[in-house]
């Protein structure tokens, strides 16, 4: 009777992720969850991006939680992607009844899990809440600002993030500023990141010696004068440049014809310890990645950023991070002079982002 009385007193909560960045995130919740002894978690994989590093030895190295339902889809576009997604999600809600949904930040699985929650009555969680580009023809911006708007809980990293809710007319109760739980994957991750320096013999590179890229983005790959643009202005760097490739870019580098410049050594994909170690030991990381600027803040390292726009605008308004876009003359003069500010108070939290989550959960 007392077994029956306790998962009875336990809250039954989806979340749903896409992506491995999203189990990152979701590592350090799933986490909390279990240590609170309040939760029936029920982890939901769309399988939106493929990502053959996440074998068992990803989750078992990070002790992440293997998802119990994987959907599978993924890979071809926006609109099949959600709504394959809705009906997979839908099926797994009827079928354990959940008293909440928890999504993650703004891919298509995050979109899907929100909307299939709200078609039948789930109250969603988003972490991530208030993140804002304010470019709606990034299918991002549009998947983050109908979840917020469909949320019971948003969970904001920032006071920017906050802001920009209460601007789309979402305040009071609803709202948290619970800081980023990035920053928990960063502190907890990066000391066994730290043990696998066999990388960079293989590389043949040392410590603070070489410039880390990553390009990956739509805006860039599908544009063949954005992308000669922006190797042009890697061209202009004094030090190596390391680039895992995406396979999107390997294949447009391939289709467009384009020479990459001689300091530019490309390697394959590379699972997320050993990429937080090449962002750790870099002199400077050049991105379009959203994960990857923040990264770049949380390891001190400075970090220039390969788009018109960001959604982490505080970054760059306080000078940790430079806006470069496309412009080779600027890529060019940021690689040689962009340095990392002193830090200061950490503007995403003091680092217990997964506890106020856990908190306003039991508490909803």
């Amino acid at each position: 009777m007392t077994d029956l009385v306790k998962d009875l007193s336990m809250k039954k909560i989806i979340t749903v992720v896409g992506a491995r960045p999203q189990f990152i995130k979701a590592a350090v919740v799933s986490r909390a969850l279990a240590e609170s002894g309040k939760f029936d978690e029920i982890l939901v994989h769309t399988g939106q991006h493929f990502d053959p590093n996440m074998s068992d030895v990803f989750f078992d190295e990070l002790s992440i939680p293997k998802p119990k339902y994987n959907l599978g889809i993924g890979g071809r576009s926006h609109a099949y992607n959600t709504g394959r997604a809705m009906e997979g999600i839908e099926t797994v809600i009827l079928e354990q009844r959940p008293d909440q949904i928890l999504v993650y930040g703004d891919t298509d699985a995050t979109l899907a899990g929100a909307l299939a929650a709200a078609k039948l009555g789930v109250p969603i969680a988003h972490v991530e809440a208030g993140l804002r580009s304010f470019n709606r023809s990034m299918p991002e911006e549009i998947n983050r600002v109908i979840t917020d708007h469909l949320s019971s809980l948003l969970f904001a990293p920032s006071k920017v993030a906050s802001d920009n809710l209460a601007n789309e007319g979402i305040s009071g109760d609803k709202v948290t500023i619970v800081g980023d739980v990035m920053r928990e994957s960063v502190s907890r991750f990066v000391l066994l990141a730290k043990e696998r320096t066999e990388l960079l013999n293989q590389l043949n590179i040392k410590p603070n010696h070489y410039i880390l890229a990553t390009l990956h983005r739509k805006e860039n790959t599908d544009d063949p004068d954005r992308m000669r643009s922006v190797f042009e202005g890697l061209s202009g760097a004094s030090l190596q440049i390391i680039m895992p490739l995406h396979p999107r870019t390997r294949s447009r580098i391939a289709e467009y014809n384009l020479q990459l410049p001689y300091n530019i050594t490309v390697i394959d994909p590379l699972g997320y310890l050993d990429m937080l170690l090449l962002e750790s030991e870099a002199r400077l990381i050049a991105t379009d990645s959203g994960g990857v600027q923040k990264e770049a803040y949380f390891l001190h390292v400075p970090c220039i950023v390969l788009r018109e726009e960001t959604e982490w605008v505080e970054l760059i308004d306080l000078g940790f991070n430079r806006l470069v876009g496309a412009d080779a003359k600027a890529i060019k003069e940021a690689l040689n002079e962009h340095v990392f500010r002193d830090v200061g108070d950490d503007i995403y939290g003091d680092g217990s982002a997964s506890s106020f989550i856990v908190q306003k959960l039991l508490e909803y």
